[in-house]
């Protein structure tokens, strides 16, 4: 495995240089050890992984201006690191944020991608907060910074995404819960602010996804609530897609159930061949 940080724009995880292209891009205040566990299985079966940190995330990072983070930007983003990598079509999943950043960029680049897996993200606006408190918890994060922000967040207890099934990864994978909060520490606030409204007021984009025409797979846990309806209408309007619902896993199925996720993504991605 190999981690480039300065010699690109994109900081990213790469591995299995030389096989089918694969790039994983994490959802919002993730990064690319969102899916640290399966990158080199991936690149086992043949697959040439790119797991990117976003603007504004990780080891990337990004201008202190909230008008750097909009989907385009990180579609462009995308594109560029396709491009820098000599990759002329591949294959794009994008979890949650990511998700939808993935359905962006197949309306506007479909010649660049071989297949698209979409997982457990939505097609419209996310509606789990109110507009009130997500301002908020933007110039929260502007004013006092993502540690601050985080231990609200960890003192404030459950919320939309915490089933039983990320309790058990709390339980049993306390470096899986150290990683999230190191990358919501190392987060731009103003990314946060920024991207925490464009959840909440991006257009829905599900009539247009009937247009796509590269094969797809649609991943969701099944405890994962506010996007098990999205997947299933997604799913339903893009031409052949398949979706496979993880049983007893919530928003991380990669981390709630590895083996399921990984056999559902697995089993796509060889029947792509």
């Amino acid at each position: 495995m190999t981690s480039h940080e300065a010699a690109r724009p994109m900081s990213y995880t790469e591995v299995g240089a030389g096989g089918r292209p694969l790039m994983l891009v994490h959802g919002f205040t993730g990064g690319r050890t969102d899916f640290a566990d399966h990158v080199d299985p991936l690149a086992a079966s043949g697959w040439h992984v790119v797991a990117p940190d976003l603007r504004g995330h990780g080891e990337t990072g990004g201008p202190r201006d909230t008008s750097a983070y909009t989907v385009a930007a990180f579609v462009a983003d995308v594109l560029a690191l396709a491009d820098d990598l000599g990759w002329e079509r591949f294959v794009l999943l994008g979890h949650s944020m990511g998700g939808i950043v993935a359905q962006q960029f197949v309306l506007d680049h479909p010649e660049r991608l071989d297949a698209l897996v979409l997982m457990d993200t939505v097609h419209g606006p996310l509606h789990v907060a109110t507009t009130e408190l997500l301002e908020i918890g933007g110039a929260f994060a502007i004013s006092d910074g993502m540690a601050a922000l985080a231990d609200l967040f960890d003192a404030g207890g459950p919320n939309a995404l915490e089933t039983d099934a990320y309790k058990r990864v709390r339980a049993d994978r306390p470096d899986i819960i150290a990683q999230q909060r190191a990358n919501m520490v190392g987060a731009v606030p103003e990314m946060f602010a920024a991207c925490s409204m464009m959840l909440k007021t991006e257009p829905d984009r599900l009539e247009r996804l009937r247009a796509v025409a590269v094969p797809t797979m649609v991943i969701v846990g099944e405890l994962d609530g506010p996007f098990v309806d999205d997947s299933r209408r997604m799913a339903d309007a893009i031409a052949g897609a398949e979706l496979a619902t993880i049983v007893d896993a919530g928003h991380s199925p990669q981390w709630e159930q590895p083996d399921a996720w990984f056999a559902a993504l697995s089993g796509f991605l060889q029947r792509l061949a």
